[in-house]
């Protein structure tokens, strides 16, 4: 696979970090991760298969290795640095400065391994006035804006529900540690790389930022492009109660459904840019979608050249033909189900192995590879450094 021979260890929680390096897992990296002796939060959130994993550990920590450490108990720092000698990655997600209060920063790490390519994922990063601020997903999807535009029909703000500040985070981290690990190739020297999840989500945002950096105002919601303010990207009730998209703003989209209603009268309100002049094209879709059931207009869409898709549920979503087809939802012998690989390769896929690993199960396999003797070990668990 892609990334054999890639050794990661991994000091983060929780989702960024975790599902980034179960990626370079997945894809054949030896992926260590160094766990407090009370475990990752992952463990013990949300509901548990049979043999008590929690879906989400096993969801973001498939195919790793659990070595436990404590950093403040005598030589744990020295017994994570002995790790991290041989580390080609090394990922931590602390609040910024605690990996060097603990002698584990990129500093440190890099003055016994100078080719490693340390990455820190932080809300804020490493730097700015908001530094020390703690925060998760939903604060820094409303520091960048995005709940403000996300409100319910009551016009008050919901709450995501997909953690796009985490995964904009996770994906940012991958791309800058493969970056990294390539240039290494022909420098040989390793990096330092800086992410967070403010900086990443605002980089996602090249699509709606336009109102701000041309027209200085603050976005208009529901008349926005994509957020509804062009007739054929918005949400349509239909007369079951179940609902329907129109996704793509393509004037030929436009076209063809709106001929196939018989109004193509109503072509040229969609040349227009979003806004209140798409009221009329808005109206009639309503209308229109609100007299027969979704499996009316899946039919009859089904038949156009559009953009359209009905509204799932997860569950429903999960169980698309689709799915199955992209083998992104895969169930194992035994009986747990998962999610599959996003990144296919034509050559050397990616593998998933449903097992997640026990707590501390390969603390004394993982020191003993990095050349600790019994004696040494032993001295470790008598301080209770290790797990």
């Amino acid at each position: 696979m892609k990334l054999e021979g890639i050794r990661v260890l991994d000091l983060s929680n929780f989702l960024p970090g975790p599902h980034l390096t179960m990626m370079m897992a997945d894809h054949g990296a030896e992926v260590i991760r160094i766990e407090p002796p009370g475990g990752e939060p992952n463990r013990e959130i949300g509901m548990k298969y049979p043999d008590g994993t929690s879906v989400y550990f096993s969801g973001t920590h498939r195919n790793k290795k659990s070595v436990v450490l404590d950093f403040k108990k005598p030589g744990g720092v020295d017994a994570f640095l002995r790790l991290a000698r041989e580390a080609d990655v090394v990922l931590e997600s602390f609040r910024p400065g605690v990996v060097d209060r603990l002698g584990i920063g990129y500093k440190a790490v890099a003055a016994v391994n100078p080719r490693v390519v340390y990455c820190s994922i932080a809300a804020y990063g490493q730097t700015g006035p908001f530094v020390q601020r703690v925060a998760h997903d939903m604060s820094v999807e409303a520091e960048c804006g995005l709940v403000d535009l996300n409100r319910g029909n009551d016009g008050a703000p919901v709450i995501p529900c997909v953690p796009a500040a985490d995964m904009a985070a996770s994906l940012m981290a991958l791309s800058g540690i493969l970056m990294a690990l390539l240039r290494r190739t022909s420098t040989g020297q390793g990096d330092y790389i800086d992410i967070g999840m403010h900086d990443s989500l605002t980089a996602w945002m090249a699509n709606i930022v336009s109102p701000v950096f041309i027209e200085d105002r603050e976005l208009v919601r529901n008349q926005e492009r994509t957020f509804g303010g062009y007739a054929f990207y918005n949400i349509y009730r239909c007369a079951d109660g179940k609902y329907l998209t129109m996704g793509g703003s393509e004037i030929k989209f436009a076209t063809n459904v709106l001929t196939a209603l018989g109004r193509p009268d109503l072509v040229d309100i969609c040349k227009q840019p979003p806004g209140p002049v798409h009221e009329p094209v808005r109206a009639f879709l309503a209308e229109t979608f609100a007299t027969r059931p979704l499996a009316h207009w899946e039919a009859f869409l089904s038949k156009i050249d559009c953009c359209w898709a009905p509204v799932k549920g997860v569950r429903e979503g999960l169980m698309s033909e689709q799915v199955k087809a992209r083998e992104m939802k895969l169930t194992f012998p035994d009986g747990t189900t998962h999610l599959g690989i996003p990144i296919k390769f034509a050559n050397e896929p990616g593998k998933v192995a449903p097992k997640a690993p026990k707590l501390g199960e390969h603390t004394v396999e993982a020191l003993a590879a990095a050349g600790m003797g019994a004696d040494e070990i032993a001295t470790l668990r008598a301080a209770g450094a290790i797990r």
